[in-house]
């Protein structure tokens, strides 16, 4: 596989801009001349060894974020939205897409948003019936899509809070067990927590100052409730300012978000990032051993380790996603190349659908994507039950993943024939934007390919792929 070159032009700017210098100033800390520097500001170069050595020894830059997924996921949410039919002629090829996301992010993800306007537009008309006579049938984004979208182009790591939760959990004079630490914390802020045989996991009276949580769930559950009770009562203010830094657009994104900070701030103090990641590392990332250590659930502990993003101390980089028995992807977060469709479900080729099939057990799975990229992929089950006779069982499937050159630091590697290349299945991103030609689980034509159908030939597919 050839090796891509970097082009960092915006974290160029970004870094000379937080260090107040000017192109000549940059230039000279660096040991470049100044049209050198233009032109890989300007992404005409990419960015040489040197001047990588040189950003991390002059601004003490992590060089891990010169190549950060947030290029990737705007290339990928670009490809699915001009695969869109509405886009007629051939699609731009993957290169000019690369280099609008590396030249004009800001541009991208307005074209991302309209793209977005559009679709809920489309989707009003088709349902006119309920659209007429509404006053608020308005293009506005889903708060919903919204808040995903934040998390999603933050890399899933929001630093001030995810620092926050570390030190309120491992602060001097704590035990180390979040449970008590959280019981602790909320008894000195006057709340009282009672225990009920309630369907609902938590429930807070702000005026008696009473927290009611389910006596039925799982300790871990339990747990998290508590913590993300002491966010919304003891981190409001950190809440409230990483929020206006966000300028979300409605009422409803902002209220979504803030929950979502909490649920980020609970899951961070559960599992605390430096006490957690020297675990990973030591246990080789196994996610029972890790689940027993800090008694959390295998799920939070999969979605932990996809957040571990700090600069300076970074983990590996996972994809962690969730989806449900229909195959909605109803989490998902990506800090490797691997990026997941915007709408609808997952490849079907994937071992995540299959989790369902046995439950209890970890599925493995090496894959590689139409760009050539080889996986190694976790799977499994996760149910949730409501704790009574006749109540909903939720059930969902996991999965957690990264690039196959990290095998050596997982568990789940050992036995695996990583070296053959018919060890890897093929597996794309979904059936309308992936550009594999003769996959037998395809349930939908590619949009931005031409169709050959022959009346005489029935193949893998009823048409041929050009």
């Amino acid at each position: 596989m050839a090796i891509q070159k970097l082009y960092a032009g915006v974290k160029l700017r970004e870094t000379r801009t937080r260090a107040g210098l000017t192109q000549k100033d940059f230039a000279a800390r660096l040991g470049l001349s100044l049209p050198y520097l233009n032109q890989m500001e300007n992404n005409n170069r990419p960015v040489s060894t040197s001047v990588v050595l040189a950003l991390a020894s002059e601004f003490g830059l992590d060089v891990t974020e010169l190549s950060s997924g947030d290029g990737e996921r705007l290339v990928s949410d670009l490809r699915e939205a001009l695969a869109d039919p509405i886009f007629a002629g051939k699609a731009p090829p993957t290169a000019d897409l690369r280099l609008t996301a590396s030249n004009a992010p800001g541009l991208a993800h307005a074209f991302l948003a309209l793209h977005q306007s559009y679709r809920q537009v489309h989707e009003r008309l088709a349902s006119l019936d309920e659209a007429l006579g509404r006053e608020d049938a308005r293009a506005t984004p889903s708060p919903w899509e919204e808040v995903r979208d934040f998390f999603h182009y933050c890399d899933n790591y929001i630093d001030a809070v995810d620092r926050a939760a570390e030190h309120f959990a491992t602060r001097k004079g704590t035990t180390g067990d979040a449970r008590t630490t959280a019981m602790a914390a909320l008894s000195n802020a006057g709340v009282s927590v009672v225990f009920d045989d309630d369907d609902r996991l938590r429930a807070y009276d702000p005026a008696g100052k009473t927290l009611q949580l389910s006596a039925r769930a799982a300790p871990e559950t339990q747990t998290f409730q508590l913590l993300l009770q002491v966010a919304l009562t003891r981190q409001d203010a950190l809440l409230e300012a990483t929020l206006d830094l966000a300028r979300f657009h409605s009422a409803a994104a902002r209220d979504i978000a803030k929950i979502g900070l909490a649920n980020y701030f609970a899951g961070a103090a559960l599992l605390p990032y430096g006490r957690f990641l020297e675990k990973a590392q030591a246990c080789r990332h196994d996610l029972e051993v890790l689940a027993g250590h800090f008694g959390a659930s295998i799920e939070q502990v999969a979605h932990r380790l996809s957040t571990l993003q700090r600069p300076g101390a970074k983990g590996i980089p996972f994809f962690f996603v969730r989806v449900d028995q229909a195959g909605t992807i109803t989490k998902r977060h990506s800090a490797t190349r691997l990026q997941f469709a915007r709408f609808g479900g997952a490849c079907p080729l994937w071992n995540v659908h299959r989790a369902f099939e046995t439950p209890g057990r970890f599925l493995r799975q090496l894959a590689e994507t139409p760009d050539g990229v080889r996986y190694i992929s976790l799977a499994r089950d996760i149910s949730k039950p409501a704790g009574r006779f006749g109540a909903p069982v939720r059930r969902y499937a996991i999965s957690l993943g990264c690039e196959v050159r990290h095998a050596p630091a997982l568990v789940y590697a050992d036995g695996m024939d990583i070296n053959r290349a018919e060890a890897f299945e093929p597996i794309g991103i979904s059936c309308r934007i992936c550009e594999r030609r003769d996959c037998h689980q395809r349930s939908v034509p590619p949009l931005e390919r031409q169709l050959v159908v022959d009346p005489h030939l029935r193949d893998v597919l009823p048409y041929r792929v050009e």
